[in-house]
């Protein structure tokens, strides 16, 4: 292996230290309507997006649910703190498409029709939440800087002419 490549993946291992990930592989339902769920929760806290998903009426909720369970127990064992301290929430919720099963349905005049039973793959990470605006910053892979001091400006008084 070239350093270079061997540099990037100890750099990978480093990461994946301090993130709480949870994927759900093959999961058979269309990516379309999963994705609805995982909009519901990214960005909120670990609690609330949990009391989302126990009283949403979709079905996809009970499989995501379980994943954001997964990805907090991943939190406790991995850090060992417990994650109503932690202040945890979903920085990020990924739904992408699986294989698609091909079946084939009978249709008029010795025709078929072709049925496309869609899968996805989810994959939901927690984090901590920091104070402010730094998840964003690191996020985004920027370093988190404290905000320059500003003075005081001068109060400087203006007159009007009144004519």
């Amino acid at each position: 292996m070239g350093s270079r490549k061997q540099n990037t993946a100890a750099a990978r291992k480093e990461a994946m230290k301090t993130t709480y990930v949870a994927m759900l592989r093959n999961c058979p339902t269309s990516p379309r309507k999963m994705n609805l769920v995982a909009e519901l929760i990214r960005g909120e806290d670990v609690y609330k997006a949990l009391n989302i998903l126990r009283f949403s009426t979709k079905h996809a909720a009970k499989k995501m649910e379980k994943l954001l369970r997964s990805a907090i127990a991943n939190f406790e064992a991995k850090s060992g703190e417990r994650a109503e301290d932690a202040g945890l929430y979903v920085s990020e919720c990924r739904v992408d498409g699986a294989p698609i099963l091909k079946r084939f349905r009978p249709a008029p005049q010795g025709r078929a029709y072709r049925i496309r039973k869609r899968s996805n793959h989810i994959i939901l990470q927690v984090n901590k939440r920091l104070e402010d605006g730094a998840n964003a910053a690191v996020a985004e892979g920027e370093e988190v800087l404290e905000e320059p001091q500003v003075e005081e400006a001068e109060v400087v008084e203006t007159t009007t002419t009144e004519e």
